[in-house]
């Protein structure tokens, strides 16, 4: 008969469970714990493991990775490289500024002759002809043809002035059309000639290297006389 005290099993109709089964499982589970346990240092990794391999490589100086950080002499090279290269650039830098310095203050210096001395060459040109009026006004006695005769000389040194400094007349014909560029019209009187054309010419003009000094004045046609 089964005592108060022992466990009842569902399983065998209520019936006592026998200790003494479980009990030798759980020594036989034990040994084989014993059993690993025994084994188990041989079988642990070693402290530090697989990372102490690791440590071990990275203090050796041996890169093991391509991404890996360039030496201190490495960053040094690289440095004195690029402020070489800094060097250079600015140095090249100076001499540019320098040059357009230089560039602009001759620049300004070749200016300053034109506007004081841009005149030299037309002034040469007019000193004869007051040389020839000055000789001319100092004859007391002179026949008139001698006196046309001179001042024709004058004319003509002058002209030869002129168109040595690029000095050129404006000098429209009767019938030229209106150019409203060089002409000035001074008035529109009726004519046969056509509406705008210019009918006659009171003032010559004048230009320099095709600017206009002076337009010429002239009277323009405003149509048909008899309309």
């Amino acid at each position: 008969m089964s005592s108060p005290n022992e466990p009842l099993d569902p399983r065998r109709g209520g019936r006592p469970v026998d200790t003494s089964e479980k009990l030798e499982v759980n020594d036989e589970h034990d040994d084989g714990a014993g059993a690993g346990s025994q084994d188990g240092p041989a079988s642990q990794p070693a402290p530090g493991g697989a990372f102490a391999g690791g440590a071990a490589g990275v203090r050796s100086g041996e890169p093991s990775e391509p991404g890996q950080a360039p030496e201190p002499e490495d960053l040094a090279s690289l440095l004195a490289s690029a402020q070489a290269e800094v060097a250079k650039y600015r140095d090249q830098l100076l001499r540019a500024q320098a040059e357009v310095e230089n560039t602009r203050r001759r620049g300004q210096e070749e200016a300053a002759k034109a506007r004081k001395f841009g005149t030299e060459a037309f002034a040469q040109g007019l000193v004869p002809v007051k040389d020839s009026l000055e000789a001319a006004l100092a004859q007391t006695e002179q026949s008139m043809q001698s006196w046309r005769e001179g001042v024709e000389t004058t004319l003509r040194q002058l002209n030869a002035a002129f168109e040595r400094n690029l000095l050129k007349e404006i000098a429209p014909a009767s019938g030229d059309k209106f150019d409203p560029h060089s002409h000035q019209a001074i008035s529109s009187i009726p004519s046969d000639l056509p509406e705008g054309a210019v009918v006659d010419m009171l003032q010559k003009g004048y230009t320099i290297a095709d600017r206009v000094l002076r337009p010429a004045l002239v009277t323009v046609s405003s149509g048909q006389a008899g309309q």
